[in-house]
């Protein structure tokens, strides 16, 4: 059986509800607290492209942290996955992995469909 690993934050509702909706399906994902486990840059190059998305699209733009560290939505994509490394609270969440395969829970289903 395939490991599901999901990128968890337990005061995030839609982290939650995703964390729930894997479980209610029989899965029992390993739970990364990136927060405390912040993904090195090789993993988070890695999640993006299983994503298949650009940096700016998994963080959070309107955290005041994007703000206070003076990031933008136009910089090279190397210093936004930098920002991210040294800041994980900038990667949105949750973020589910399985089989090569991520998705974000946004709303939570969409990971179903890597499921």
């Amino acid at each position: 059986m395939a490991v599901t690993e999901i990128w968890h934050n337990p005061r995030c509702s839609k982290s939650r509800q995703t964390l729930a909706l894997l479980e209610e399906r029989g899965i029992a994902p390993q739970i990364r607290l990136y927060l405390q486990d912040a993904p090195d840059e090789a993993t988070l190059r890695a999640v993006l492209a299983e994503l298949d998305k650009t940096p700016v699209e998994i963080m959070r733009v309107k955290d005041a942290l994007f703000k206070d560290l003076g990031l933008s939505k136009n910089p090279a994509p190397d210093d936004l996955i930098r920002a991210m490394v040294a800041n994980p609270a900038l990667i949105e969440r949750p973020i589910v992995r399985q089989d090569g395969k991520a998705r974000m829970g946004r709303p939570p289903e969409d990971v179903l469909e890597i499921i």
